[in-house]
């Protein structure tokens, strides 16, 4: 429930429209979708192994220290808190304020109840793992069911768009036109990761984390091939680019306003969904940070009775709610593809390393070994950073802020390794 509820958000129901503005045939379209799965695929038998290897709460924080240097380690928590993880937790906050004031008619700004959101749903992961889990558990479900109901309705529904004739009346969109489609297709695919932030609060990570890993995400690419195809079916490539609520097109055009409503409570649920795992996964990461003295001291604080980083998870609660207010989900969309996959691929290539180091050949009843490696490790590393480097020269303004934040880590980093350094020669002196 973890890493599905990772992957899949708000994007879903509106990226298949993104995909069609950049490729123009249904083959493109699909097949955008099917080879963002494939690497969303090899990333989660690499993240597997990993766990399995190192199953240390942190995930890739660990990773990255252990692989590279702790500065690596740093960058990736940095970003994480003010552009990745809070950025996409934002965005997605503002969404389901939009969908929430549409269904209800309240006429309060979006980013209010963007923040409410945020600030219930910190609260409620500030109780322990699980009553955390436990809400993340039931919006999974019914965000499941949200999308089922979508597959339903376009794959058997009354409303049926000629593909053939479609495609042969439109130019595919070319090489560049598919680059930029997999921009929106890997941002959706994005979030198996971050169920390794709490390996190691599981009880038998090396087990149960590959299994969730791997029959989370083939689960996902599942669904959104097949959300895909049944809007699709249902508008044709020329209908579903013009539109920026796919889903809730398709179910009007079916079943009318009453169904465009209920396609509109289902998405506000499933961003409630991400927003809830997100809240409950990357805390861990600042909390391991604080733990190596990069980070402030006070985030390291584990509560006691509930065994969870309460001081971690109200400050990303903070930093997302900041966000809401002053950003757009369209403009934080390309600063966080940008950095986000630029650090899956150097945590890609951390395996390499690792395997590299590595001086005793591990059993496949140790852990799960990713397959044709490093043949496919490799190709998933070059993979992410082309998408990085695609992104930033496609939009350099919004990526470039990601940038920036990225560079200016790299100066704040000495300043937190020599204040801990002090604090240690002032605890050593008499």
């Amino acid at each position: 429930m973890i890493v599905m509820g990772g992957i899949i958000g708000a994007g879903i129901f509106v990226n298949p429209a993104v995909v069609a503005r950049n490729v123009h045939t249904p083959a493109f379209i699909l097949g955008a979708w099917l080879i963002g799965g494939v690497i969303a695929l090899i990333g989660a038998f690499v993240y597997a192994e990993l766990a399995a290897l190192r199953p240390r709460v942190g995930g890739q924080y660990a990773y990255l220290r252990d692989a590279y240097h702790p500065i690596v380690a740093f960058l990736y928590g940095w970003t994480l808190l003010l552009v990745v993880q809070t950025g996409g937790m934002a965005g997605a906050a503002i969404i389901f304020g939009r969908y929430f004031d549409d269904l209800f008619g309240l006429s309060i700004p979006e980013q209010l109840l963007a923040a409410v959101a945020l600030g219930l749903l910190t609260v409620i992961n500030c109780l322990g793992v699980r009553a955390g889990s436990n809400v993340q558990s039931a919006l999974m479900l019914t965000k499941l069911v949200a999308i089922a109901l979508l597959i339903g309705v376009g794959c058997f529904g009354p409303i049926v768009t000629n593909l053939k004739e479609t495609a042969a009346t439109v130019d595919p969109g070319g090489f560049a036109g598919f680059g930029r489609a997999m921009v929106p297709v890997l941002f959706a695919y994005g979030g198996w990761q971050t169920a390794s932030f709490i390996s190691g609060e599981m009880r038998d990570p090396r087990r149960d984390l590959p299994r969730g890993l791997l029959i989370g995400v083939i689960g996902v690419v599942f669904c959104y091939f097949l959300a895909s195809y049944s809007c699709l079916r249902a508008l044709g490539v020329a209908g579903l680019a013009s539109t920026n609520i796919p889903a809730s097109e398709v179910m009007r055009r079916a079943l009318g306003e009453r169904g465009a409503r209920i396609i509109a409570a289902g998405i506000a649920v499933s961003t409630l969904g991400f927003l809830s795992q997100s809240i409950l996964t990357a805390p861990r990461v600042y909390y391991a940070m604080a733990r190596d003295g990069v980070f402030f001291k006070a985030v390291g604080y584990l509560d006691p009775m509930r065994q969870v980083p309460t001081v971690a998870i109200i400050l990303q609660g903070i930093c997302a709610a900041a966000i809401a207010f002053t950003g757009k989900y369209d403009q934080i969309l390309n600063y966080v593809v940008a950095i986000d996959v630029l650090f899956f691929g150097l945590t890609g290539a951390s395996l390499l390393i690792f395997r590299a180091r590595s001086q005793r050949k591990l059993s496949d009843e140790e852990h799960l070994r990713v397959p044709w490696h490093p043949v496919t490790t490799s190709l998933f590393v070059l993979a992410c950073w082309s998408i990085s480097i695609s992104t930033i020269f496609q939009f350099p303004r919004n990526a470039g802020v990601g940038v920036v934040i990225l560079a200016a880590g790299v100066l704040v980093y000495p300043l937190w390794r020599n204040r801990d350094r002090g604090t240690a020669v002032s605890r050593d002196s008499p």
